[in-house]
């Protein structure tokens, strides 16, 4: 495709800025969730999601940028490994806990769409092919 690399870095960038939207919010305890906050108490921490997926958005948009094959092969290792990394957030921040389950928001729906995103972009590189004589 024409614009797979351009779509890829904009989808790399907005999952950086989806991190900051709200995730989930748990209505019993009166707490919003996003990839920034993730701390319920003291007990329960999410950690700062934000971290590994501005990381893998860097290298993403990094090997978005480079017009080799190696490059376009790391960046599907790496699209993968960011795919995975939303799944895995959207799994834990929505699971039901002690009968309590949060209430899921768009910032969480977001991110799965978004590295899904990616992936397909990396699965297409604009790359041009030397015939040989």
């Amino acid at each position: 495709m024409k614009y797979s690399q351009l779509i890829g870095i904009l989808a790399a960038i907005a999952i950086i800025g989806v991190c900051y939207m709200p995730w989930v919010y748990v209505p019993s305890i009166n707490v919003t969730l996003s990839g920034i906050n993730g701390k319920v108490n003291e007990q329960l921490t999410f950690g700062r999601q934000v971290i590994p997926h501005t990381a893998l958005s860097l290298l993403l948009i990094l090997f978005f940028l480079i017009p080799k094959i190696w490059a376009k092969r790391t960046n599907l290792f790496i699209g993968f490994i960011s795919l995975s990394w939303a799944i895995k957030n959207y799994i834990i921040f929505s699971m039901c806990r002690q009968t309590i389950c949060p209430d899921k928001k768009a910032g969480l729906y977001l991110l799965i769409i978004l590295a899904f995103i990616v992936q397909i972009s990396t699965l297409l590189p604009k790359l041009t092919v030397k015939q040989k004589d």
